[in-house]
């Protein structure tokens, strides 16, 4: 591992216009020729997916109508009834979040005590 002689950046490989070889830093710019063979491969960044193990309401716990209803006006579609709970998301000395989501059209958005 080579670093930039200027910045104390880690030195890269790159190949310039011609194949001609180099090392440089990606923070300031210098450059150093090098006769070390350089292979130059992108990664292709692995396919992100949402995450499933991460849900406030499940599609199954949707279909369930067990949650409390409140009287409350929605900001998306202004019906006036919502399902609501309480989720600690902070410290345990820290206030309660209040989250809500519409009977009508599911918009769910949250209150902080």
């Amino acid at each position: 591992m080579i670093f930039c002689p200027k910045c104390g950046t880690r030195l890269v490989p790159r190949q310039k216009d011609g194949n001609e070889n180099v090392i440089a830093c990606p923070k300031c710019g210098y450059e150093e020729p090098t006769t070390a063979e350089i292979k130059i491969t992108q990664k292709k960044s692995p396919e992100l997916k949402p995450r499933e193990d991460i849900v406030v309401i499940g599609k199954e716990e949707k279909k369930i109508r067990t949650l409390p209803t409140i009287k409350i006006e929605c900001p998306k579609c202004s019906n006036t009834e919502a399902y609501w709970w309480l989720v600690q998301t902070r410290g345990s000395d820290e206030a309660t979040t209040q989250f809500f989501k519409c009977t009508k059209c599911g918009y769910t958005w949250r209150e902080y005590s």
